[in-house]
């Protein structure tokens, strides 16, 4: 139960993030897409600096979540992110909660629901051997990189989506180097500090984080959020049984995983057509100051 409500506090601290640093991203100009001169103009705004406090608090969250249990239980909770998001955006004046759409929002938790019950995955943990992290290490990095450079390539809400999607490779492989890296607190903080896998997280996420900042740059919440919804999921729950050699369900159980899985697509897709997000594109838009 503690991994849950860990979990799900990290999903709600990623979808304040989210909003706010969309925000800020929004506002910088578009010939700063895919250069360094994006963080730094990012810098300089006040709701993009709490956008990554949240970031921070949610990072401790998941992390704390990790060492308790395994990919396949953790990643997956942090889907609540996109309901999470809507009940920010309402929140926020003139809006109002009865605003939220709330049959997807159910549709999405519920999917979510009906995934982790099929999955049942267990708490075991299997250290990776060596060759098995540079397995996952090359195909992680190789699609993120084949992603990234058709994004390039393409302009527009298509962008945003494959950018979604790269940045939850990304931070599904942060994730796996996180679930090492805590769990090596059991024997000291040497042994944490002496883990390669330390290093390897805060490269890959800061790598995630740059792609975040471009997802979030070249679209609206409508195209970016499901696509980070749907994505981290799958690729954890790959990760999760492929390194840590996690125990998920097989067999007739992959059934409801897929109808759990469509469930979570249906809701996403209602939560992105909502006028709600629309708005906030054109918020975001609105010149400041």
């Amino acid at each position: 139960m503690i991994p849950i409500v860990l979990a799900l506090l990290a999903g709600a601290a990623n979808a304040l993030a989210s909003v706010l640093q969309r925000r800020a991203a929004k506002a910088a100009p578009e010939s700063d897409a895919f250069k360094p001169a994006l963080i730094l103009d990012l810098l300089r705004s006040p709701m993009w600096i709490g956008g990554i406090g949240a970031l921070i608090a949610a990072f401790v969250l998941q992390a704390t979540a990790l060492s308790i249990a395994g990919l396949s239980l953790v990643q997956p909770l942090l889907a609540v992110e996109l309901p999470f998001t809507m009940i920010l955006i309402a929140w926020l004046p003139p809006r109002g909660l009865a605003r939220v759409p709330w049959t997807a929002v159910v549709l999405l938790s519920a999917g979510l629901a009906a995934l982790l019950f099929a999955l049942s995955p267990d708490e075991s943990y299997h250290r990776p051997t060596t060759a098995a992290w540079a397995i996952a290490t090359a195909a992680t990095v190789g699609c993120v990189a084949g992603l990234s450079a058709l994004a390039w390539m393409i302009r527009g809400p298509v962008r945003a989506v494959l950018l979604g999607v790269t940045t939850s490779i990304g931070f599904a492989l942060t994730a796996a180097y996180m679930n090492t890296a805590t769990r090596d607190f059991e024997r000291g903080i040497g042994a944490v500090l002496a883990s390669w896998q330390l290093y390897a997280m805060a490269l890959a996420g800061l790598a995630s984080l740059f792609l975040l900042q471009n997802a979030l740059q070249s679209g609206s919440l409508v195209a970016v959020q499901p696509a980070l919804t749907i994505s981290d999921p799958v690729a954890s729950i790959i990760l999760g049984v492929y390194l840590f050699g996690e125990d998920v369900r097989g067999g007739p159980w992959t059934v409801v995983e897929a109808a759990g899985l469509a469930l979570i697509l249906l809701g996403s897709i209602g939560i992105a057509r909502s006028p709600l997000l629309h708005e906030e594109h054109d918020v975001s838009r609105a010149p400041t100051g």
